[in-house]
């Protein structure tokens, strides 16, 4: 393995630099817990390497290395049978280093079982309604895949594996749903859960806020072209050595079955091409029926949550990849911009609009191939117009910031909030798709 090939230079060598200093965080399994299996593993590293963290593996036992993942973040499920286990995560750094955590997690012997974290029961949800829930079964196959019933007999999703993490958009009632496992072995489990949704309009997010669901099937996309250095729009594909194109209505891979690939490559030899996908949701152009005509709608908004799930299979070739929120009134522009660099070094960036230039948070971004990423980001507009991001998540490790800039400019007579998607092209400008699926924009 590469680490070891480091490690025996490194000793060999008499111009070896120190040993780099490393640490690992482990948020599931907490240390001492009893949980049902599959266990859920989310850990990430750091490391002062030069070269940063090259890989990180899972110990269910002394020499017993049952997971490994390049990077330095880690998030999978391992399945274990009922016991006790010693656990450890290690990291190992490009510079011949590692560190460990240790966890001890009890996997629990019962019998197959559905856990619901969201929604509540008899709570009142605003719709799109999240589902939460995970799953457990005595098969030794493991759960083949959860759904969840609306109602007797309405099957309204079901997603493959032992988790799900779902958005339903839901008329105003009470409903007595169900969320269902179905095991490998033919058996299945249940367990109901009932809630009431509340009345307003746009469907309200649970907190006072509205939301638009399932934007990535909306109409109002719009689509460019940017070129280094100016990265100056143009349309449609192909132009200035681009080609970019979204197509919706995916079936597979999707979570919805109502999914959209973006897809950015070149018809030339250039570099650093991007592709941008825009969508004008409140005010102008408006393409979900809020064209605020008077002027008295698009100014009080101040919270909003971009949540999305995206998936690819060559997200190395991707440049970053980028998820903005942007509101304009009276003269003023709030862009705020999250990118996360993937081949420009696996770090989230965010965009001080004042200065007109990226920020590097320190917040990896290590997003996972062939499997469907949540990324959940958060931001508000302060009371005296400054820009706060509050927080990044990527599937399930949340990232504080709370960080506030000085607000840009924009045409007196441009008032709307937009969100845009941005894929951007490597040094080769290789090719690569991406899918979205169950993009939530929530504003309040």
């Amino acid at each position: 393995m590469q680490k070891s090939l480091l490690l025996i230079v490194c000793l060999l060598s008499a111009i070896c630099a120190s040993a780099a200093s490393s640490s690992v965080t482990v948020t599931s399994p907490a240390n001492g817990s009893t949980v049902p299996g599959p266990v859920s593993f989310v850990a990430s590293a750091t490391s002062s390497c030069s070269e940063g963290v090259a890989s990180m593996g899972i110990y269910t036992a002394p020499g017993v290395l049952a997971y490994v993942a390049n990077g330095s973040s880690l998030n999978t499920s391992l399945s274990l049978s009922a016991g006790t286990y010693n656990t450890t995560v290690e990291e190992w750094d490009y510079c011949g280093g590692a560190s460990t955590k240790a966890v001890t997690v009890t996997v629990s012997s019962g019998q197959s079982g559905v856990t619901i974290t969201a929604p509540t029961n008899n709570g009142n949800p605003g719709s799109p309604v999240n589902f939460v829930a995970s799953a457990s079964s005595t098969c030794s196959k493991g759960v083949a895949s959860m759904g969840i019933y609306t109602a007797p007999y309405q099957l309204a999703y079901v997603g493959n594996g032992s988790s799900l993490n779902t958005n339903l958009t839901l008329s105003t009632g009470t409903y007595n749903a169900t969320v269902t496992e179905w095991d490998n072995c033919g058996g299945s489990s249940s367990t109901p859960v009932t809630f009431t949704v509340g009345s307003g309009g746009g469907g309200g997010s649970g907190s006072g806020g509205s939301s638009f669901a399932e934007l990535q099937h909306s109409g109002g996309w719009d689509e460019y072209g940017q070129i280094a250095p100016t990265y100056v729009d143009c349309s449609p594909s192909p132009c200035d050595g681009i080609t970019f194109s979204m197509e919706q209505n995916i079936k597979s891979p999707s979570m919805s079955g109502e999914a959209t690939e973006y897809n950015l490559g070149s018809d030339k030899a250039i570099a650093y091409g991007d592709g941008l996908w825009n969508n004008h949701l409140i005010g102008s152009q408006s393409s979900q029926g809020m064209p605020d005509s008077g002027h008295d709608e698009v100014n009080t908004y101040h919270n909003f949550t971009y949540d999305v799930y995206f998936y690819g299979s060559d997200l190395a070739l991707s440049q970053a990849l980028e998820f903005d929120v942007n509101q304009f009134f009276d003269s003023m522009g709030f862009i705020f911009g999250h990118e996360c660099r993937i081949a420009a070094g696996n770090e989230w960036d965010v965009w001080d609009d004042a200065s007109g230039k990226w920020i590097p948070t320190g917040i990896a971004c290590n997003p996972i191939d062939n499997e469907w990423n949540h990324l959940t980001i958060k931001v508000e507009r302060t009371t005296d117009n400054q820009l706060t991001y509050q927080s990044i998540e990527l599937n399930g490790v949340t990232s504080t910031l709370n960080w506030t800039y000085g607000h840009g400019s924009a045409p007196s007579s441009w008032w709307g909030i937009t969100i845009n998607y941005q894929m951007d092209g490597n040094y080769k400008q290789s090719a690569y798709s991406v899918y979205l699926d169950e993009l939530t924009f929530t504003y309040e």
